[in-house]
């Protein structure tokens, strides 16, 4: 890795890791039954939420570590168990899941963590607070304008509704089940590897 620091390339590397597109199905899954008016709302809220996790992951995230002990493959296996559950529900959604009932809106989970404060983006920020300790407030510049595009974005996503209709947002749902479902297990096997490799080296 080079030793000067680019604001537009952590940028890019925020945004690639928070991948808003990706997360559209989801957040049009959850949103099924909120008013339009509302979902804005709530994307801005949690999205808020989500920034000051960002933010003070980014200033105390590896004291955080330290004080609970746990380690960057922690967070590497405990958000691939997240995301292979939220892959299994997109892949079989379940036959009660068009119950009438009272719509429950989100609210942190999962627009907040894992959507914009996700464990690949918490251990990206590990990564880079390590490699460029003196460019902390340029890295703050990064986070920040990685998050506002992937806000954006997200806030966009309810227009997809009236383009994709309820067939065309489950195959969408199914179609991004699958790929969510390998992106944790390979973030499940990355954890694991690095967890044995590192073990191996004390050795």
């Amino acid at each position: 890795m080079s030793t000067e620091f680019s604001i537009l390339s952590a940028t890019l590397l925020f945004l690639f890791v928070i991948d808003p597109f990706g997360n559209i199905p989801i957040l049009l899954s959850v949103m099924k039954g909120v008013p339009q008016k509302r979902q804005y709302q709530i994307v801005l809220r949690d999205g808020l939420i989500g920034l000051i996790i960002l933010v003070s992951f980014l200033f105390f995230g590896a004291e955080f570590l330290a004080l609970l002990h746990l380690e960057t493959e922690s967070i590497s296996i405990a958000g691939g168990v997240v995301l292979f559950v939220i892959a299994l529900k997109m892949i079989f959604p379940s036959a009660y899941a068009k119950d009438t009932g009272p719509v429950m809106e989100p609210f942190i989970v999962p627009i907040s963590i894992p959507m914009l404060a996700g464990p690949s983006t918490l251990a990206t920020l590990l990564v880079m607070v390590k490699s460029y300790p003196n460019d902390q407030q340029d890295l703050l510049i990064s986070v920040g304008a990685a998050w506002a595009i992937s806000v954006v974005i997200l806030a966009l996503a309810p227009l997809l509704n009236r383009i994709l209709r309820e067939k065309g947002l489950a195959a969408l749902e199914r179609l991004m089940g699958m790929l969510l479902l390998m992106m944790s297990v390979q973030m499940l096997v990355n954890g694991v590897r690095s967890l044995f490799t590192h073990t191996l080296a004390a050795l």
